[in-house]
């Protein structure tokens, strides 16, 4: 889960003239409702995106690459040097990476199993589509994989 800062402001004056009032609160934002908000972000033509995924606590690691076995979770090398334990690559629409509703799924699952841990977004790519050959196919064909992928 990644920390946010929440919009509850400290309020009132404080007792003692030397302690000051909470400015605001920490919040923790589940693993899979931080994955949907990634995926808002993005562009409607977005086709691989490259999430970086850490856990707080190192107990769950085994648990947890189990589950993220799942969506082909990439390990990092040295994970204590770079800070983060996973790469998970994700696909749009097509190519050789996990569909979003799958690691969206994986990440609840880890959510429920009470792991915690943070993601950064590492890479988005977009505006490409998948090489499909056309010769032979009516021009009906062509016309919609032109407008679905937006080419």
């Amino acid at each position: 889960m990644r920390q946010r800062i929440g919009a509850s402001l400290g309020g009132g004056a404080p007792s003692d003239p030397h302690r000051h009032a909470p400015i605001a609160s920490l919040r923790l934002v589940p693993l899979a409702t931080d994955f949907q908000q990634i995926l808002a972000a993005l562009p409607p033509d977005w086709t691989d995106l490259e999430v970086d995924l850490r856990i707080e606590d190192e107990a769950h690691y085994v648990d947890s690459a189990v589950a993220l076995s799942q969506v082909n979770a990439q390990v990092y090398q040295h994970p204590q040097a770079e800070g983060w334990h996973w790469r998970l690559l994700v696909a749009h629409s097509f190519g050789h990476a996990a569909a979003a509703e799958t690691v969206a799924g994986v990440l609840a699952k880890l959510d429920s199993d009470g792991v915690t841990g943070e993601m950064r977004v590492a890479e988005v790519r977009e505006g490409r589509s998948e090489a499909v050959q056309m010769w032979g196919r009516p021009e009906s064909v062509r016309e919609e994989f032109r407008q679905r992928r937006s080419i």
